[in-house]
C-alpha cells in the first residue's frame, strides 16, 4: 500500500468519529443562517464567471451556450430554492422534529432532487445544439464540482436528525 493511500486510511479511521461528532451536534442560529445565505449567495453570483472560466467557449459558442446556460440556471435556482426551504423548515424545527415531520420533509427533499435531475437531463440535447460533447461534459462536470462545494458547506451546518430516546415510534 502507497504511502499516500495509507495516510488517507489513517485520516478516515481518525477523523470520521470527531466529524461524526460534530454532525450530531445541533447548529443553527441567525449567524449560521447568515453565513449560509452568504455563501449561496455568492455562489450564485460567481457561478457564471467560474463557469466561463473554465469552460473556454469560442465567440460561436458563447453566443449560442449562454442564453441556453440563463434559461438553465433560472430553473436550477428555482429548484435551489425550494432546497433552502426544505432546510430552513427542518432546522427551524430540529429539536423536537416528529417522525411525521421527518418523512414529509424526506419526500420534499427526495422529490427536489428528482426534480433537479429532471432539469439537468431536459437541458442536454439544448447543450449540446450549442457546444460539441466534450464541453457539455465538462461543463457538467463543472456543475458537479461547485454543486459538491455547495452541499459540503451545507453538510457542515445542518445538524443530522438524533436518535429517539426510549419514546415508542409513531
Amino acid at each position: 500500500m502507497s504511502k499516500l493511500r495509507l495516510l488517507l486510511a489513517a485520516v478516515l479511521v481518525l477523523g470520521l468519529p470527531a466529524a461524526a461528532l460534530r454532525a450530531a451536534q445541533p447548529r443553527g442560529g441567525p449567524a449560521v443562517e447568515a453565513n449560509r445565505e452568504v455563501l449561496l449567495d455568492a455562489i450564485r453570483a460567481n457561478r457564471k464567471a467560474l463557469v466561463a472560466a473554465n469552460l473556454k467557449l469560442t465567440d460561436d459558442e458563447a453566443t449560442k451556450f449562454w442564453p441556453v446556460y440563463d434559461a438553465y440556471q433560472k430553473e436550477i435556482n428555482g429548484i435551489g430554492d425550494r432546497l433552502v426551504a426544505v432546510i430552513q423548515d427542518y432546522t427551524a424545527s430540529f429539536s423536537d422534529l416528529s417522525n411525521d415531520k421527518a418523512m414529509k420533509l424526506t419526500g420534499e427533499y427526495l422529490d427536489i432532487e428528482a426534480d433537479r435531475l429532471k432539469v439537468r437531463r431536459s437541458y442536454v440535447d439544448t447543450f449540446a445544439k450549442a457546444l460539441p460533447g466534450r464541453k457539455v461534459a465538462r461543463f457538467y462536470q463543472i456543475e458537479n464540482k461547485l454543486d459538491a462545494v455547495i452541499r459540503y458547506e451545507l453538510a457542515a451546518t445542518i445538524p443530522v436528525v438524533e436518535e429517539e430516546t426510549g419514546a415508542p415510534a409513531k
